[in-house]
């Protein structure tokens, strides 16, 4: 089985006038489109990203004292 053309074929297309044109009122038939973007997107900002990674790192060695000075005794709970 061979695979159908992604273009509907000219002469049976309905509403198609000689040259191409379509009549008005008809709608010509879709077609598959492999065009690129119609603008460049634009770049994502990398501010947040590593702000968000130096929160993590602050907090974790937050943590990780708290839990040091747990061990040594240095903190009393209770």
């Amino acid at each position: 089985m061979t695979a159908q053309p992604p273009d509907p074929e000219p002469g049976k297309t309905p509403d198609l006038e000689p040259g191409g044109g379509v009549s008005p009122g008809g709608t010509p038939p879709e077609s598959a489109q492999t065009s690129g973007l119609s603008h460049p997107q634009p770049m994502p900002s990398k501010a947040m990203p590593v702000a968000w990674l130096i929160l993590i790192g602050v907090l974790v060695v937050l943590a990780s004292g708290f839990v040091v000075a747990l061990a040594l005794g240095w903190l009393k709970l209770g």
